[in-house]
């Protein structure tokens, strides 16, 4: 299964960078935003229209990041590309059956609430492209 996402961050006037996460009530699960590619759609357009669908945040694509592979919980392959992104347009995201809560959060309390370890290895990648820390 190909899917596409980003790690959406800006910086606050303090400058903090902070990124966007959802949770997902199905799952309850706190993950960067995600999804699946619809057939015949690039990875980089899935990218920019899941975050979107989850966040309520139109995007705008910058440097790919990650490519993370595992197993969902059916047992199929996914492999999902995650690009960081900035915020064009922040919009309201109405919660819904899939997600349910949209936080922007300070790095080092996005990866505190972080459920999986490989959405670790984004934000990992995310510093690294910033050339920011945010361990303390």
């Amino acid at each position: 299964m190909r899917a596409a996402g980003g790690a959406v961050w800006r910086q606050r006037a303090d400058g903090t960078v902070e990124v966007v996460l959802v949770h997902r009530p199905g799952h309850d699960d706190w993950s960067l935003p995600k999804g699946k590619a619809e057939p015949g759609e690039a990875d980089r357009e899935a990218a920019v229209r899941e975050v979107e669908e989850e966040t309520g945040v139109r995007g705008r694509l910058g440097r790919e990041l990650a490519t993370v592979r595992y197993l969902d919980r059916d047992g199929r392959r996914k492999v999902v590309r995650y690009w960081a992104m900035e915020p064009e347009l922040v919009g309201r995201h109405e919660p819904d059956h899939e997600i349910d809560q949209v936080d922007w959060l300070a790095l080092p309390e996005a990866r505190a609430r972080l459920t999986y370890s490989a959405d670790q290895a984004v934000l990992d990648a995310l510093e690294r492209m910033l050339g920011e820390p945010s361990r303390q």
